[in-house]
């Protein structure tokens, strides 16, 4: 009986040294893990942070090439369109034909209150 006492508890170490095995196996995957994670992130994070930055500048560039498509559309027609022209002299700087009666209609005060309101927040 001593001997199957023996035999069984030598089973039981060697059991328990097999799972400290398999722990230890599993921690040290479990670190390689984390140092491999650890390298790749920071660089991912750049470039998440780089495109961000690419589709922001895209942005600008867009909203410029239509602000420009815009200006040279007004340049070609003053140059050409004597029309135009004619309306927007009379329009920015407060020009009339003879014999004409300009009407200006302002909005109501009220409005503007609430239009200077939400500009400011």
């Amino acid at each position: 009986m001593d001997q199957t006492y023996g035999n069984f508890r030598a089973r039981r170490e060697a059991t328990v040294w097999q799972r400290l095995n398999r722990i230890l196996r599993v921690l040290l995957v479990l670190a390689v893990w984390l140092v491999i994670v650890s390298l790749f992130v920071p660089p991912y994070k750049r470039l998440v942070q780089s495109r961000a930055e690419i589709d922001n500048l895209q942005e600008q560039v867009n909203e410029q090439q239509t602000l420009l498509s815009r200006q040279t559309r007004e340049v070609n027609m003053l140059k050409t369109d004597a029309t135009y022209l004619e309306t927007i002299a009379r329009d920015r700087l407060d020009l009339m034909k003879e014999g004409e009666t300009i009407f200006r209609l302002e909005a109501p005060r009220a409005a503007k209150a609430k239009t200077a309101s939400s500009g400011r927040r």
